[in-house]
């Protein structure tokens, strides 16, 4: 049973800042039901969402990292991680426990953290991948790996899948197929919406730059590198609050919230920028030009690049093989993202869960 206090909290993993971003919406839509909305997060996922949502309560709760390789395989790395995944999914679940106890919360919505669910809450689960696909030489882990995500969604009340059914899925493969009995298809989440396009252009190339290190520190580099001199038309997002350590002859911003970013994204004539699930709604919402680069040796990446060059949305080309020049002349032109305009699932769903926690 679910107490009458409409006290929710919400948890997005902080691999990146892809999932705090796309909790925006879902915040955003909480706050107009009258919840009392409150955020558990960690490192930048907890400040960028400190700088969008001032007012609201948090909890500093970390979760396990995960350190990746410098080379283009994560083979190894994601087979040293395996326990410390699973140990920090036990983890955050006696913790999520004590939280839920404390603070008299009875709502809890987990975006991608397996492990916060409670008994005496009611539980969401938001992820676009039902299916996570593994680099080649790790294929045969993939059924092992589908049985173990699937018992944890199990956990849940409810499942949230930021995707549409059929041949306007984004996700693809990742979001299908499934037998989960509790999912629910929302549609894209973005943070931008009916947004008006700046007339001027005053951005040649927007880079914006996102996820774990060192790949993200090796990608800057890379675009310095390959940018050199010049000081025209290019501005360059970090996504991070790491310590800058080199000079740069182009604007650069280290972390933005999302009016910021917005502001130059309306302003760019094209970005480049990783292939993260959030990162490609946002692009889909704002109908931007882009050119992906997906996060060496990160399947998920890789995939949606490939799959979203085939269907005509967005170039793309491995790190190892990124120009900047090429890029900027390679980039699709303009698609109509009208088809891909959420409809009403993700309201539904929120009002259902004020009527739960009301009876």
């Amino acid at each position: 049973m679910l107490k009458k206090e409409p006290k929710i909290l919400v948890c997005p993993l902080n691999w990146g800042l892809g999932h705090a971003t796309r909790t925006v919406p879902i915040v955003e839509q909480l706050n107009m039901q009258d919840f009392e909305v409150w955020i558990a997060a960690s490192g930048d996922s907890l400040i960028l969402l400190k700088k969008q949502f001032p007012k609201l309560n948090y909890i500093d709760f970390p979760n396990c990292k995960v350190k990746y390789s410098t080379s283009n395989s994560q083979v190894f790395s994601f087979l040293m991680a395996i326990p410390k995944i699973i140990f920090g999914t036990v983890k955050e679940h006696f913790q999520i426990k004590k939280i839920v106890k404390d603070y008299n919360f009875n709502i809890v919505i987990s975006d991608n953290r397996y492990g916060l669910w409670n008994r005496f809450a009611y539980n969401v689960f938001i992820t676009h991948q039902l299916n996570i696909k593994l680099p080649n030489r790790l294929k045969f882990f993939e059924p092992i790996l589908k049985t173990f995500v699937r018992r944890f969604i199990n956990k849940y009340d409810e499942c949230w899948i930021p995707d549409f059914k059929g041949e306007n899925s984004i996700a693809g493969e990742l979001a299908y197929p499934s037998i989960l009995k509790n999912l629910y298809y929302i549609g894209l989440l973005s943070r931008y919406k009916n947004e008006k396009e700046s007339e001027e252009k005053e951005i040649e190339v927007l880079f914006i730059l996102s996820g774990p290190e060192p790949q993200r520190t090796i990608f800057e580099d890379l675009i310095c590198e390959q940018i050199g001199n010049r000081k025209q038309g290019f501005v360059l997002v970090r996504g991070t609050t790491k310590e800058r350590k080199q000079s740069y002859s182009f604007p650069v911003f280290d972390l933005l919230d999302s009016k910021e970013l917005l502001s130059l994204m309306n302003k760019a004539e094209i970005i480049i920028c990783r292939s993260g699930y959030s990162t490609i709604m946002d692009l889909i919402a704002l109908n931007k030009k882009a050119f992906l680069v997906p996060t060496p040796g990160q399947t998920e990446q890789e995939y949606l690049a490939e799959s979203l060059k085939n269907k005509g949305l967005f170039n793309a080309a491995k790190q190892s093989e990124f120009n900047i020049d090429i890029a900027k002349q390679s980039v699709y032109k303009f698609f109509d993202n009208k088809r891909y305009v959420a409809d009403n699932v993700l309201n539904e769903r929120i009002l259902l869960l004020k009527e739960k926690q009301n009876n």
